[in-house]
């Protein structure tokens, strides 16, 4: 490995070992505290947490962030164990070569995600693509070993690992490193899914909610509900990976606090300009069709069931997609004949959300208290009680 190649290969690899340190605090912070807000949220289109709370964030239940890490700093171990002077030096090009190949493959097939399915660019994974990228064109042009002899090579080199007491010391201090980024990540989106409840909020934590929840604007909001103690209103799009997420986590929890006096109401926010006029550029191309269909299907009674199969279906949402379902799922016939009419109550949705401060989805008020983004459920159900509690005490 040339001078040349080294420093190259390690640039890019800090590169990628920054980005992705950078998109595992995100994560983490995402996850764990209701009050962050990233700062590589630009706009509905330039968004990392649309990114990371989408189920492309993730694979297997691990963050892909705390992946990239692991590939980055696999990199660098073994640029930087492969000098002039190491006995690997000829191979290391072309396990970094082989390495890249595949982190190559799960990049472009993340940036078509991002891009063509959640419509978002992420800045911070935009860096660590480049990074494979950049890896991948240069240690291919380092490499000259034919891949069919990378097996034969490892083999070898593994038997010179195992007689070298700090190449053993380091390759333990990596995997033990990664099992435990893996093991200490929250997993909140496992736990749902395993119908494992999240662990309850201590004393420091609740009063920690309740200071920043206090200093959360409060606005008064045009609606009512009979017997509502507490409102929750939702502007939703259907489109909108953590609209799905919180609708996933916060139905049993609705479901449990409305005898107490907990109303729900979702209003919709569809980020598409054709019914949104405070969106300026596309983001979901069929979140007008969809919004449309739930107010149709709730003069019919089948709102719940149509949402249901929305958010079940997300990833392969489109306006045909939306129409069948409206059809099959919702039992609206006549869809075409009630569209003007319903996307006109959309629309109006959307101009009150926009008066009221909603700019992202989904945005919540908790009688009258915005909440950009949602909250993890144990924090929207300590959120439920807080307002209960105030209630109680008028």
């Amino acid at each position: 490995m040339s001078p040349l190649t080294r420093k190259l290969l390690l640039g890019f690899g800090l590169l990628g070992l920054l980005a992705s340190s950078a998109s595992a605090y995100v994560h983490y912070n995402l996850l764990r505290n209701p009050a962050y807000s990233s700062f590589c949220d630009i706009s509905a289109t330039v968004s990392c947490t649309q990114a990371y709370l989408s189920r492309y964030g993730s694979f297997a239940g691990v963050p892909v962030a705390i992946l990239g890490l692991v590939f980055f700093l696999f990199v660098l171990m073994l640029v930087w164990g492969g000098g002039e002077k190491s006995r690997i030096s000829d191979s290391a090009p072309a396990y970094v070569f082989a390495a890249s190949t595949l982190a190559l493959a799960v990049a472009l097939y993340l940036a078509y995600a991002s891009l063509f399915v959640l419509k978002a660019v992420c800045p911070l994974c935009v860096a660590t693509y480049l990074a494979v990228i950049g890896i991948f064109v240069v240690s291919g042009g380092a490499s000259s070993l034919p891949m069919t002899s990378l097996p034969r090579r490892a083999s070898r080199d593994l038997r010179v690992l195992v007689t070298t007491p700090l190449a053993i010391v380091v390759a333990l201090l990596f995997i033990g490193g990664a099992a435990s980024a893996v093991a200490l990540f929250p997993h909140e989106g496992a736990q749902s899914a395993a119908g494992t409840p999240p662990a309850p909020l201590n004393t420091q934590q609740r009063t920690e909610f309740e200071r920043w929840y206090e200093t959360q604007p409060k606005v008064q909001v045009p609606y009512t509900v009979d017997g509502a103690k507490v409102l929750v209103v939702k502007f939703n799009d259907y489109q909108c990976p953590p609209c799905k997420q919180t609708y996933d986590a916060y139905e049993s929890i609705l479901a449990k606090y409305e005898p107490r006096g907990v109303k729900y109401l979702m209003k919709h926010y569809p980020l598409n300009p054709q019914c949104n006029s405070a969106v300026p550029t596309m983001v979901h191309t069929a979140a007008c069709e969809a919004a449309a269909a739930a107010v149709m299907a709730r003069s019919k009674g089948t709102f719940d069931k149509l949402t249901a199969w929305f958010f079940a279906n997300q990833a392969t949402l489109s306006p045909a997609t939306v129409r069948e379902a409206a059809k099959t799922v919702g039992g609206i016939t006549d869809f075409d004949a009630e569209y003007p009419k319903a996307i006109q109550e959309v629309k109006t949705d959307a101009s009150t959300g926009a008066v009221l401060g909603v700019t992202s989805t989904p945005t919540f008020f908790i009688n009258g208290r915005l909440l950009k983004g949602g909250l993890p459920a144990q924090y929207f159900e300590e959120a439920l009680e807080l307002e209960l509690r105030a209630g109680a005490a008028k």
